[in-house]
């Protein structure tokens, strides 16, 4: 169970206590799940009673206890508790991982298909979203990648720009859609603008550095535009996220010359890398909302120096056989390199298979 899936899970328990009449109070369009805060339990936590608490005219622990009489039957939920005033804590099964490991990997493209949507992603329905930027690189950049990250959470997305278009911006495959948009009811996409123009940060970082170094700072802080971009070295965050992808794609490689595959039978001991698979739908949905491309560069350094710490335990080693924990391990692994190859496209960077 991803944590979009515990959101939905719990949007539907409030919304089966509305029909039973238990409670009286409009259904939220989304519940907001989260890891534990200090004094919470189990391995998910929302404030939903808290939230609902004045609308039903009762106590959030009544609310509490209302939704976690529902939740509880759930196949997938080991545990509910309820801490402080009503804030409703969640244990999951102890085979979540499994299930996690699975649902990642389903989404993954093989031989030109798709299972399913990539992970993380919400099926298309959203209301449509009118991207408006300044004329300059680093807006153009920002507003296509948050075009992108728009689009995957379900959001018809037009992109215009306040005073004519750059076709210069093509070089570092930023999109927009119309020139001279003032007065139009849109977001607004205004990082603080670089000294460069698109050509000269394409000649001198090529396309995926230099967007890299445009998305991966907050649009309130200077961009990252440093000959560190450059270098294939662990001080590059840039190197890392890719590398780390290309070390997956490795591991795999690897496996199958010794006649195994990944499969994830059984839990593995790497519990960051796990909570940080699982908070990936969250990291979308935050900088679809935010219109903040960075959190989730933020989020794909995290993940490949989880990835890239665990790594060394995959692969059997000397005259050791490929076990049942090797093909788990290795599952996982893969996971970390999808998720980071699905995070770098929506920033609009490639995720070689090889460095």
């Amino acid at each position: 169970m991803t944590p979009a899936d515990l959101s939905l899970t719990v949007l539907h328990a409030v919304r089966r206590a509305v029909d039973e009449g238990v409670l009286a109070v409009e259904v939220p369009d989304l519940v907001r799940v989260e890891r534990p805060r200090a004094g919470g339990r189990g391995d998910y936590a929302s404030n939903v009673a808290l939230v609902l608490a004045r609308a039903a005219d009762a106590t959030p622990r009544h609310v509490a206890e209302v939704l976690a009489e529902r939740l509880l039957p759930h196949p997938d939920l080991d545990r509910v508790e309820i801490t402080g005033p009503g804030f409703l804590n969640f244990t999951l099964r102890p085979d979540a991982q499994q299930d996690l490991v699975r649902a990642v990997l389903q989404c993954e493209q093989r031989d030109g298909q798709r299972d399913g949507r990539p992970y993380g992603h919400l099926p298309p329905g959203g209301a449509t979203v009118q991207l408006v930027h300044r004329a300059d690189v680093r807006a153009a950049v920002t507003a296509d990648a948050v075009r992108r990250i728009l689009v995957s959470q379900g959001h018809p997305v037009r992109v215009a720009c306040e005073d004519g278009v750059d076709p210069e911006w093509g070089l570092l495959q930023a999109r927009t859609d119309v020139a001279h948009a003032r007065g139009r009811l849109a977001t607004t996409v205004a990082p603080l603008p670089v000294p460069y123009g698109a050509a000269e940060l394409h000649r001198r970082f090529g396309v995926d550095a230099a967007r890299w170094g445009l998305l991966s700072a907050a649009a309130h802080d200077h961009a990252k535009l440093t000959d560190e971009l450059l270098h294939q070295h662990e001080r590059n965050p840039l190197f890392r996220v890719r590398y780390a992808h290309a070390r997956a794609r490795r591991l795999a490689d690897n496996a199958d010359r010794l006649g195994f595959r990944g499969e994830p039978l059984q839990a593995v001991d790497a519990p960051g890398l796990t909570a940080l698979l699982g908070d990936h739908p969250a990291v979308l949905l935050s900088a679809a909302r935010h219109r903040a491309p960075d959190r989730v560069a933020r989020h794909l350094e995290a993940v490949a120096d989880a990835l890239l710490a665990f790594q060394h335990t995959v692969l059997p080693l000397g005259d050791e056989k490929p076990s049942v924990a090797h093909r788990s391990r290795l599952a996982l692994a893969e996971a970390a390199g999808t998720v980071l190859a699905g995070g770098l496209s929506l920033l609009g960077i490639s995720a070689p298979d090889q460095i």
